[in-house]
């Protein structure tokens, strides 16, 4: 099925709904997420425990009829107990593969930064690739795998930072804050009966909006956004300026370039353009830009942060007409 822009609206419209019985809120996170999804492309959300990080990524599996998987990271966690191995099966006399966690479409990398970074570049492969070498020999995943990782921003301790390289496979970071006083309220409310966020996901009362086989359909429909040249150079010059900043002592690589302009293209058609504009690649900027770069120590201990950076980057470079 061929999707208009029209139809992927339309279908946007049932997946919130059918997500917001069960997330409260959080509005800009799920068009985040979303972003992530269609652009067949990796998050990590960040958020004190208790803002539904979880609940976000198995409820969006529901309503997209994918299948999910989570991996709680621990620091005695090892990379066979994501990927799998090989098990010697004495009856048959043979190798069997006993397939990991990481054999899933929607895989929820649960606190990534508890796990040593040798744990966590069992994902390097998969997220690129969508791929798992086992014992010399390589698995295929499916072809919609999609990773969201979860960290908690404020305990650090007993945690190692991810690497550039698995940070940089990741499209964008999704920051997931607390609620508003009157979607709190009804949270409370909702705690107090059989609509509950959990009970709800637990009830089956959330509908699957489309079938995991049709994302590719749907997918396709990024195809027919107008993206002018200008906007182009105009995301080429914000990244190359990220490298070239005195605050900065790595700034964005290529894929940095690829991801912002697939999220501003996102961006564009899931507030029901057919075109990108200025507008959609300063709001990605951040989300895209935070996670890859890194700043001087000097700058740092001046109290300066990443995003701080990039907005004066976006004001000093000109914007296209």
């Amino acid at each position: 099925m061929a999707y208009t822009i029209e139809q992927f609206q339309e279908t946007l419209t049932k997946a919130k709904r059918e997500i917001a019985k069960v997330v409260i809120g959080q509005d800009a996170v799920i068009d985040k997420a979303m972003i992530a999804i269609i652009t067949r492309n990796h998050a990590l959300i960040e958020g004190v425990p208790g803002v539904a990080k979880t609940l976000l990524v198995r409820t969006l599996a529901k309503v997209l009829g994918c299948d999910f998987g989570r991996i709680q990271f621990t620091p005695d966690l090892m990379p066979a107990d994501i990927t799998g191995t090989n098990i010697f099966n004495m009856k048959n006399n043979e190798f069997n593969l006993v397939k990991g966690p990481v054999f899933t479409t929607f895989l929820l990398a649960d606190e990534i930064n508890r796990a040593p970074a040798k744990t966590q570049s069992a994902l390097l492969q998969a997220m690129q690739e969508r791929c798992v070498s086992i014992d010399c020999e390589t698995h295929p995943l499916s072809e919609d795998f999609t990773v969201f990782a979860t960290q908690n921003p404020l305990e650090y301790e007993g945690t190692y930072p991810l690497p550039e390289a698995q940070k940089d496979r990741f499209m964008l970071k999704i920051t997931m804050d607390c609620l508003g006083p009157e979607e709190e309220i009804e949270l409370a409310r909702r705690s107090l009966g059989n609509d509950a966020p959990e009970k709800v996901l637990e009830a089956d009362a959330v509908q699957t909006v489309i079938p995991a086989e049709e994302l590719g359909s749907l997918r396709e429909v990024l195809l027919h956004v107008t993206v002018r040249d200008e906007l182009i150079d105009y995301v080429v010059g914000i990244i190359r300026a990220t490298r070239t900043d005195d605050s900065t002592m790595v700034g964005a690589g290529p894929r940095a370039t690829q991801a912002l302009m697939l999220a501003a293209r996102a961006h564009a058609i899931i507030q029901g353009r057919d075109f990108v504009t200025p507008d959609d690649i300063k709001i990605m900027a951040n989300p895209v830009l935070c996670l890859r770069i890194i700043l001087q120590p000097e700058y740092e201990i001046e109290g300066m942060t990443v995003s701080e950076v990039i907005e004066r980057i976006l004001q000093e470079i000109p914007v296209p007409r």
